[in-house]
């Protein structure tokens, strides 16, 4: 259970500057081979599963996970300014994967559009209907997140729409979110976006929707 994984993960944070200008930077001490003894889970392993599928090549050094809430301002931002940026310089190139996690800050909509995402991944569509939400972000909490909204994105990314209806009725992901959320806080995420930035021996964590030079800098160092 997610409770369980975060026992390996330690919460404490330790600041660090990395450029002149003011970046939240931390270094993130977890134990990433600690596991196969059978004490605790693989600290790395927790970091990734339960969120969306792996952006990239699986087995690339360095992994990239965000935690994000569809309505977030800034986690639009980042979208918007630099999730492309980093997709193309570094998971496009095998240097980097990357994974999502929800972190729904903004409550009720916020949870049910990263339902609907997961939704979509059952018709591997999820990396699709994910950009679709952010591409028409329309503010927190203004209502834009609706069951009329999230068909359209639907037939957008070519969904089967009765199938995609009926996962969402079901609340067949409610849970994934939530726990997303609940293991998120145990780590220590508490501001969206978030990043936590890894490979098998180093994690760094950084906070907002900041420039591609500040993650270059993060993985140019780790």
């Amino acid at each position: 259970m997610a409770s369980d994984k975060a026992d390996s993960v330690k919460k404490k944070f330790f600041a660090i500057p990395v450029a002149a200008a003011v970046i939240a930077v931390s270094i993130f001490v977890f134990y990433p081979n600690q596991s196969q003894s059978g004490q605790s889970p693989d600290s790395a392993q927790a970091l990734v599963e339960n969120g969306s599928p792996v952006l990239g090549d699986p087995n690339a050094k360095i992994t990239i996970v965000e935690w994000g809430d569809y309505q977030c301002t800034y986690c639009h931002l980042f979208h918007q300014n630099t999730k492309d940026q980093i997709i193309q310089q570094y998971v496009d190139t095998g240097k980097v994967n990357f994974v999502f996690r929800d972190f729904p800050l903004n409550g009720a909509d916020s949870v049910l559009a990263a339902e609907a995402a997961y939704c979509a991944g059952d018709q591997n569509k999820y990396w699709q209907y994910h950009d679709e939400l952010y591409n028409n972000w329309g503010g927190e909490n203004t209502g834009w997140v609706n069951q009329k909204s999230l068909d359209k994105f639907a037939n957008d990314v070519g969904l089967d729409l009765g199938q995609f209806n009926q996962c969402l009725g079901d609340k067949k992901y409610e849970n994934k979110v939530l726990e997303n959320q609940k293991f998120g806080e145990q780590i220590g995420i508490n501001a969206t976006p978030s990043f936590i930035i890894f490979n098998d021996k180093k994690a760094m964590k950084l906070e907002g929707a900041q420039p591609i030079s500040a993650f270059e800098q993060v993985l140019n160092n780790i």
